[in-house]
């Protein structure tokens, strides 16, 4: 399992013309899921996104009580070592990540955390005010 972790001060997802969830600060977390990812790498994630301390004055989004956008992201399992057009296969496919994605959204929600979610399979888009900028990857 990957992320890219944004600390935002708003973010967004809109499809077909609709706001499907929006956040003020907290992080923008773009999940992709793997084919090979250990059963309990969605718990390792949780974590990772509750209690990294990346957002300003060194806390985390449980510290701060900030929100969480989190958007479904296969193409992070995207390789590009050959040739030109990135290969998919690392990815999960959808029947077996949308159900990790939605334990994610459950258990930071678990924790208290306001979540605010993309829409699995939709084309979305995404927009963010990143705040440094700061990024991070995550691998589980």
């Amino acid at each position: 399992m990957k992320a890219v972790l944004t600390r935002v001060s708003s973010a967004s997802v809109t499809v077909d013309g609709e706001i499907v969830g929006q956040i003020g600060t907290g992080l923008l977390a773009l999940v992709g899921v793997g084919r090979d990812d250990a059963a309990d790498a969605w718990d390792t994630m949780v974590r990772k996104i509750a209690e990294l301390r990346i957002l300003d004055g060194e806390l985390s989004v449980e510290d701060a009580g900030a929100s969480v956008l989190l958007v479904s992201q296969f193409t992070l399992h995207g390789r590009t070592a050959k040739g030109r057009r990135p290969s998919w296969s690392d990815a999960a496919p959808g029947d077996m990540a949308e159900p990790i994605i939605a334990r994610i959204a459950e258990g930071l929600r678990a924790r208290g955390i306001h979540v605010e979610q993309g829409r699995f399979g939709a084309m979305m888009q995404v927009t963010s005010v990143n705040e440094g900028p700061f990024t991070v990857l995550v691998e589980c």
